[in-house]
């Protein structure tokens, strides 16, 4: 008879034991996935032409320094975007409604993608002192919705409005181009309401301690560092 409660009371422990390990598991997953949905989400913005390059190893950095903050990462390629149509007389729903006629094409989506997000990078090789074509296309567009809000008075409807943004140009080749770059994307910036947290430039002979830059910078804006306020 002992012996028979004694079988039982051990298949009650295991039992016991084993739902306990359930719910533990479960608590566990649903608590990490809690921290998730709330980690920052910080796209990366590129129209980067390239398989590879100092681009590419740039954003490595980038998302590792995100991941380490804290932060969720995403990269957003939009070199295959088209330009924009200037539609009308040089206005069209992007200043009445806020929206690209021509979005189906792909804007809408990365439009989208723009608007979830809580912080940004923007990173492109340097061409002609320029952005990559894409991302300048890209911008010509995007602009042209989300500027406009400042028309009707209502600037911190804009995607960007308030969102900081870390610009990295990179000219691999000569090294020239360099300021003309991130000041097209300074103007981006200020057009659009963003605030800009940090400029950094790169090329052939630097990138092995500027890379250590991006990753403190990416780092830096994932635990929630300011633009403006003194460390």
């Amino acid at each position: 008879m002992y012996y028979t409660i004694y079988i039982y009371w051990i298949k009650f422990v295991k039992f016991f034991l084993r739902f306990f390990i359930f719910l533990e598991i479960l608590w566990i997953d649903k608590f990490q996935a809690m921290i998730h949905d709330h980690a920052m989400k910080y796209l990366i913005i590129t129209g980067n032409p390239k398989k590879d390059g100092l681009c590419h190893l740039e954003e490595e950095e980038l998302i590792k320094g995100c991941k380490d903050g804290g932060a969720d990462a995403e990269t957003l390629n939009v070199g295959k975007l088209g330009r924009c149509h200037v539609c009308g007389d040089g206005w069209g729903s992007c200043r009445t409604e806020h929206r690209c006629s021509f979005g189906g094409d792909g804007f809408d989506e990365a439009r989208e993608k723009v608007k979830q997000a809580d912080a940004f990078c923007f990173i492109t090789p340097v061409y002609w002192g320029e952005m990559a074509e894409g991302l300048k296309s890209f911008f010509d567009r995007l602009r042209r919705c989300e500027a406009t809000w400042q028309f009707e008075g209502k600037a911190a409807e804009s995607a960007f409005g308030g969102k900081q943004v870390l610009l990295v140009a990179s000219p691999g080749g000569s090294g020239n181009g360099l300021l003309s770059c991130l000041e097209q994307m300074d103007r981006f910036c200020r057009h659009t309401g963003a605030q800009i947290f940090d400029y950094i430039g790169v090329n052939r002979w630097n990138h092995d301690y500027k890379k250590k830059a991006i990753y403190a910078a990416a780092r830096a804006m994932a635990e929630g560092r300011e633009a403006g306020k003194s460390i």
